[in-house]
């Protein structure tokens, strides 16, 4: 297992340009240590791919080095860099059984019988695949072969890293949350760098101890699951964050209050002012609350009110501002009117999109 560091990366499809909108991997300095887990998010057409395919050596970067510890890698085909990676859809052989399969990528280094059948009993078991084990391959559903598919890239055990290119698309939605635990348990008991890619935040937040936010070939924020939800650094992290995302309105800031519409909110921490910047106010749907009309809070319009179980969500307007608020399942409305209650504890500023930290009065 290796750090894998990349230095000024960038990387254009149409070759070297002085243009930066031709890059669809813009210049990024980045380390992974050894043995962490973690997950690019991000929407399609965002670079998370592009990026995965040159740490394993698919693609040989525009710029920048990649490095494995202290050894330059840029240029080494994939089949030197000693990493296993896990495609959308299933790479398996279906004429062979399951046990062939799994200890496919170790006999082809030479391990005798030996080593290789407690190894591959042993994945098998916490796959779920031990009573396939002797089958063929052709004969499993979708979802059983994309296990043995990642079993084959978790079955050496002195691999650099693991990467996992959205392996879980082809998965039933209520088994993604079981193999999402098995991958966990995997990555705690064997210790493998593990880099996963997906465009579902549920798979990135519950998977990685560190997450990887991309958009526009950029990195917009790196940070725990906390961080990005309670602290996003770009207004996009928290549109992507979250469901429903986080509520961002323009405003405009007057020392420690922010003024929306014609309301006035007090932070509890003084900005400068931002002059003609766009400066935006950002606050989740979870740290929003509705009082009946007339109570504390600012006027706002009940718009809608869907009940989705576990809460409700309410969506209001603050005039011409719409907000999204979740409530608790008990909470009861009546009529189009209500009052907003916004927790300035939970409220984050932004200019031209970056968040701004505000200091004490």
């Amino acid at each position: 297992m290796a750090n894998i560091t990349l230095k000024e990366v960038a990387h254009s499809y149409r070759g070297e340009s002085q243009d930066d909108a031709d890059f669809a991997l813009k210049k990024l300095d980045l380390t992974w240590r050894d043995g962490g887990a973690y997950a690019l998010l991000g929407p399609s057409g965002c670079g998370k791919t592009t990026l995965l395919n040159i740490i394993s050596g698919l693609l040989i970067p525009t710029r920048g080095q990649v490095l494995f510890d202290d050894q330059d890698v840029t240029r080494l085909p994939t089949e030197k860099r000693n990493i296993a990676q896990i495609f959308q859809f299933p790479v398996i052989y279906d004429t062979m059984t399951v046990f062939e399969n799994l200890a496919f990528p170790l006999k082809n280094r030479g391990r005798t019988r030996a080593e290789i059948e407690p190894r591959v009993i042993e994945l098998a078991k916490m796959l779920g695949l031990e009573n396939d084990l002797y089958s063929r391959a052709s004969n499993l559903t979708a979802d059983a072969k994309q296990k043995i598919s990642l079993g084959r890239g978790l079955i050496r055990k002195s691999v650099n890293a693991i990467l996992f290119d959205e392996p879980l698309t082809v998965i039933d939605p209520h088994l993604k949350w079981q193999l999402r635990s098995q991958l966990k348990a995997l990555h705690k008991k064997f210790g493998f760098t593990m880099i996963y890619v997906t465009h579902d935040q549920t798979e990135a937040l519950t998977f990685a101890d560190e997450v990887i936010v991309m958009y526009g070939g950029a990195i917009v924020q790196i940070g725990t699951p906390e961080d990005l939800f309670e602290r996003p650094a770009h207004t996009f992290v928290g549109y992507f964050i979250g469901s429903p995302g986080m509520n961002v309105l323009p405003c405009t800031l007057a020392g420690s209050k922010a003024r929306i519409d014609g309301f006035e909110i007090e932070l509890g921490r003084t900005y400068r002012e931002s002059g003609s910047r766009k400066t935006e106010i950002g606050i989740r749907p979870e740290y929003l609350g509705l009082n009946p009309p007339g109570g504390e809070g600012l006027p706002v319009k009940i718009l809608k009110i869907d009940d989705i179980g576990r809460h409700k969500i309410a969506r209001v307007a603050l005039n011409g501002c719409q907000l999204n608020v979740i409530m608790t399942e008990s909470a009861e409305l009546t009529g189009d009117m209500g009052s907003l209650v916004i927790d300035p504890a939970h409220a984050n500023i932004y200019i031209d999109e970056h968040l701004v930290e505000g200091s004490a009065p």
